[in-house]
Parts: structure tokens; sequence; C-alpha cells
């Protein structure tokens, strides 16, 4: 044991990872995506290599309390070969000197890149670079996955497409951790999948089912290897993923589990309105922040909304008005609070928490239009043309997953704004004190006020 009193191995594992490509065998499985993105018109290349190593899984020297100060120690090897997907400016010039590493989410049984697609405009204007890792088993080897829509078992990467990813190795999520950890630490060193790039920090970043993984590894892995620095915790539950690579069960969570924020890297976690009810009921893992740690919860949001899957409602069994939040907003500000947070030292503003009305049983307090009270605010539910919830309709299957959009009545548009212009003037103030707070960012003004703009309201106020 150390003088901080963290434990150490007896022995040194190996974290050597040897990278192969870029891959050209074959066509390229993308992470799946409903938002298409130009990276050659934004001035970025993409690449994808194998990597490959031995990982560790971790055991535990105590339990795994629900303050997250866990004590873990390397356990058995085994052998791994997985894929990594680097999008990255092509003139160097352009890096920022930021690296994002996202946990690619499973969920589904087949890998998706939900970060990305929220982040990728703030990523392109900003010159980060990013790199996509297959951390988990199903998504590399097949197996059973948690939404499984299809209800046809998923076969991975190798499975799919054996031509370009038939050499894939995964040996279990239990190594998840440890994959992951290694290939965070290789690109800090010159390697070849970044070309020129040298990142002078690198962020790990993961929503929903990566973010409860991220969950145990900042507790037990980070505070064992401190390789990142910083963390950008998106819509995670209450729960955490076992050390152990059981599969997580978050219906199931009844008490929750906090981050810890003893480390050095800052961490910035970011709850959607609907992530606080179950199944994820993050409000049971609700945490103050810290000097290391913050928590956004974003009113007026849910955990998929319109705009990460609105194209495919239709797809999922989806017949009512899904979520049309402010979430891709916020958390491209989240983005740019971390980097400043990891690279100045300047923390993110706080957020208050969305208020509940009651919590036996747990009903979010909500104001004369239908939008929750408290949280991280913006003009959408501030200046509201419609209750934007993070729970759908009662009965429906997937409401917790993408929340609803209900219109107000156009006389209540009157009664509020009287005009198109008392509701732009309104909204145009509340956005600028969003963007003031840190809460949106000034390049995303232009298109918040387009949305707007698009409110309709009678020529003539109606008949008393």
């Amino acid at each position: 044991m150390d003088g901080d009193g963290r434990v150490r191995p007896a022995v040194i594992i190996d974290s050597m990872v040897t990278f192969c490509g870029p891959v050209t065998a074959g066509t390229i499985t993308k992470p799946a995506a409903m938002i298409a993105v130009d990276l050659a018109a934004s001035g970025y290349v993409e690449e994808e290599f194998l990597a490959e190593g031995t990982a560790c899984g971790y055991d535990l020297t105590g339990d795994a309390g629900p303050d997250g100060r866990w004590t873990a120690i390397p356990a058995q090897t085994k052998p791994y070969r997985t894929r990594v997907l680097v999008r990255r400016p092509a003139d160097a010039a352009r890096f920022s000197g930021t690296l994002l590493i996202e946990w690619l989410n499973v969920s589904s049984g087949f890998e998706a890149d939900p970060d990305w697609m929220f982040l990728h405009p703030e990523i392109l204007r900003a010159g980060h670079a990013y790199l996509a890792v297959s951390a988990q088993a199903v998504g590399v080897v097949g197996g059973q996955a948690r939404l499984n829509l299809s209800g046809v078992t998923p076969r991975g990467l190798r499975g799919d497409n054996p031509e370009r990813y038939g050499t894939l190795e995964h040996p279990g999520d239990r190594y998840s951790f440890e994959m992951f950890r290694q290939i965070g630490q290789a690109v800090k060193e010159p390697e070849p999948v970044l070309g020129e790039l040298r990142p002078a920090r690198v962020l790990a970043i993961g929503e929903s089912q990566s973010a409860i993984y991220l969950t145990s590894y900042i507790n037990a892995v980070q505070a064992f290897s401190p390789i990142f620095d910083g963390f950008l915790v998106h819509s995670r539950g209450a729960g955490v993923g076992a050390l152990s690579g059981e599969p997580i069960d978050p219906p199931n969570v009844t008490e929750g589990v906090r981050i810890r924020d003893d480390g050095p890297a800052p961490v910035l976690v970011v709850e959607t309105e609907g992530d606080l009810q179950p199944p994820l009921a993050y409000r049971l893992a609700r945490q103050p922040d810290s000097e290391r740690l913050r928590v956004w919860e974003m009113t007026g949001t849910a955990h998929a909304d319109d705009y990460l899957i609105g194209a495919g409602a239709e797809f999922f069994g989806i017949d009512w008005r899904i979520n049309a939040g402010p979430q891709q907003y916020v958390i491209r500000a989240a983005l740019r609070a971390l980097v400043n947070w990891a690279a100045a030292g300047t923390p993110p503003s706080p957020a208050p928490p969305i208020a509940f009305e009651s919590e036996q049983p747990p009903v979010i307090a909500r104001d004369a239009a239908g939008n929750a009270l408290g949280g991280l605010r913006t003009p959408l539910v501030d200046v509201p043309v419609a209750a934007l919830s993070g729970e759908g309709p009662p009965g429906k299957l997937l409401g917790w997953l993408v929340g609803q959009t209900v219109p107000l009545p156009v006389d209540e548009l009157v009664r509020r704004y009287r005009d198109q212009s008392g509701y732009l003037a309104a909204f145009t103030e509340s956005l600028d004190s969003a963007i003031a707070a840190g809460f949106v960012l000034p390049e995303d003004r232009d298109a918040l006020l387009g949305q707007a703009a698009e409110a309709n309201f009678p020529l003539e106020e109606p008949a008393a």
C-alpha cells in the first residue's frame, strides 16, 4: 500500500497495446447513427485500426460501496483484439490538443456512438480529435443485448462482417475496463492512430450504458491508474457496471452509487429529466457538486430524443411526438465546459437539481405549462411553446426512453406572449441568459433562434 492509501499490485501488468492499420480489408461497419456527418467537408479524416494486447480483470479489495470510493487490484489476464475508430483533423495545425475517447454503446446489441452524434458539431468546429473504442463483448463477438427490439441474437462485428473483423477477439466485459484504459494510455504516446497529432489532454466520454460502465471505471480503475484527464458521464443510471462483467440491470437497482470525486481528473455528469425516473432512476445516485465534480440535470429532456432518433421513431414503434428538448445544445456546452475545466482548471457553472413534488412515488414537480421545475434551464422550458417531458404518454412501452412533446394551445400562447414578436423577445432574453451561464454555446444561438421563429401564432387574437 502506498502513502495515499491505495493498494498497488505486486506485479506490474503488461499494458502494451499494438495497433494495426489503417484497416482496408472489406468495408467498414460504422457505429449505428441516425445523423450523417460529412467529415471531409469539415477537414476531417476517418480511419480504423485494430488494437490488441493482454488485459486484466479487476477485483475489489472491499465492498463496492455507494460512495464510489472503491479499491481495485488487477486480477487474471486474457488476450484481446478489438477495433478503434478515429476521426481527426486532416491538418494537424487545426488540432485543439483535446482527444475524446468514446466508450461505444451496445444497449441494442450493436455498436452506436450517441455522444459523437450529439457532440460532433462542437468537435468539428473546435478541432478536437475523436476515437471510438469497441470496448464491450457483445459489440465485437455478439451475445445478449440489454434492449433488443429486433429479436435477432447479435453477432457482433466479427459475425456480421468477418472479412474485415474476423480476427477480433474479446474475452468478456470483465476485461473491458482494462482494454479501455490501455487504449487511453497508448494514444498519449506517439502512435500512428492519430497521425501527427499529439494530445495535450485525453477525455473519456460515454452515454447511457457506456456512462454506467464509465462510473465503475472512475470509481475503480481511474483511481488505481489515473490515465484520463477528464470525464463526461452522460445519462448514467443509479447503478454501476459490475467489474465481474455481469450484465447491468437498471430496473432492479434499489441503491444508487455515487461517482468518487477525490481524483485529479474533473468529472461532469449530465443527466436528462427522463434519467431521474425508472428504469434508470438516477435520482437514487444524486450527489452534490464538489471541487472536481459537477452535475447538470437538464430540464425538458429525454434519454433518447427527437434529435438523436427522430428519423427512426417509426422503427421503434413510436406513434407519438417524442421529446424535442434542448439536450443537444446543452451537451455541447458541457463538452466545452469540461475541456476548459481540464485545460485551465475553470469549473462549469453549477445548476440546481430538478425538483420533485413527491419521492414515494417519485413525481417531478411541474409548472403550469407542464415543464419540470428546477434543473438546468433553457428558453425551451422557460419560454415554452410546448410541454417537454422525459416521460412518455401513460402505458407506452418506450415512453421512459423518448419522453414526449405536447404543444401548448394557441390561446395559451397568445395569453403568454400576445404575438410572435413578443414570444421571440422573451425567448431571446432567456437564451442570452443561458449562454451567459455557459449552458448554451454562442455558436448555437442562431440555430435556437431559428427554431423559435418556426413557432406558429395566429394573425389575430381569438375572440373573447
